[in-house]
């Protein structure tokens, strides 16, 4: 009996051979984009020579955040980057579940699927088309919004290079561009809802406003509060490529995030270590972030990774 056991547990682990195989190409990934950069963490706490490399540059210890620190804009940045990230948040929640709700009351299958896919396009799209997209649109001389607005007597309004309207063009667009996507979230978790709670509704004499206030909505808080309790770990991530490609110095004071001064400190400044510093701090803050938001989401949603 021993050894048919012993057989049979090494069918077992053989038989699961394909299947670690199969694993294998998305871990060698991870090993070689996720964790291996890592080791250039090393350079936040280096006066970083590229001549050099990474373990032959002079230890500077924390230097490079205290530099940060004394940046006149760096608290700045971090406001902006926490004011643009929760406004999407938010946005970005009701959105979505306004849209899978009205959705949900067409009736026609041909004409819901038709307005399904035509909002969730923009997904696809990067923002680079997207960027030149908006940057015509809402041309303060030619752009459609403005000529729009000129024809209603107001002046001309330069949304992209104005302070005041530039985080709200943020929100707007990325909201736009991935509303269609996170919709079909809301639409998978209203299939799961009993349909005899419906029927059950009416004939306690409920409307269709009530049915949604009493039904529907509970029966969404399940994946609602996952999707907000999960979106928590995104707060410092305010959207590099939305922002790089529509931004300019003139709306730094409102606009300008943690990753696109990272860029600018990085990249075009050439202060490596400074750089990697701020990103550094970010990632161990999006780290903590994204361990409460699981946290959260076990707790309050039932949700677990594995």
């Amino acid at each position: 009996m021993e050894s048919a056991g012993g057989s049979g547990t090494k069918k077992t682990k053989w038989s699961q051979l394909p299947l670690h195989l199969m694993i294998l190409p998305g871990l060698l990934l991870i090993i070689v984009y996720s964790y291996g950069p890592m080791l250039g963490s090393m350079i936040a706490f280096q006066d970083f020579n590229p001549a050099r490399g990474i373990f032959d540059s002079e230890w500077n210890g924390l230097d490079n955040f205290r530099y940060v620190m004394d940046l006149p804009g760096t608290f700045q940045v971090v406001w902006n980057t926490l004011i643009i990230a929760v406004m999407k948040i938010v946005v970005g929640l009701i959105v979505p579940i306004a849209v899978a709700l009205l959705l949900n009351e067409v009736r026609k299958e041909l004409f819901k699927r038709t307005i399904q896919t035509m909002v969730y396009l923009p997904h696809f799209l990067s923002w680079i088309i997207l960027g030149g997209v908006l940057i015509d649109i809402l041309s303060p001389s030619q752009g459609i919004v403005n000529q729009m607005l000129n024809g209603l007597g107001i002046d001309s309004i330069y949304f992209l290079g104005s302070n005041e309207w530039f985080r709200s063009v943020l929100v707007v667009s990325d909201v736009w561009k991935e509303f269609g996507f996170n919709t079909i979230v809301y639409l998978a978790a209203l299939t799961s809802i009993n349909p005899s709670l419906y029927e059950a509704a009416v004939i306690d004499g409920a409307n269709r406003w009530k049915q949604t206030l009493y039904v529907t909505l509970p029966g969404m808080a399940p994946i609602i509060i996952l999707t907000a309790t999960l979106a928590l770990g995104q707060v410092l991530n305010a959207g590099f490529d939305q922002v790089f490609n529509l931004y300019s110095p003139q709306v730094y004071d409102t606009g300008d995030i943690i990753d696109t001064f990272v860029y600018r400190i990085g990249i075009v400044d050439a202060q490596y270590g400074v750089a990697t510093a701020v990103g550094l701090f970010k990632s161990v803050v999006s780290l903590i972030l994204l361990s409460v938001s699981y946290i959260l989401a076990y707790r309050f949603a039932n949700y677990r990774i594995f």
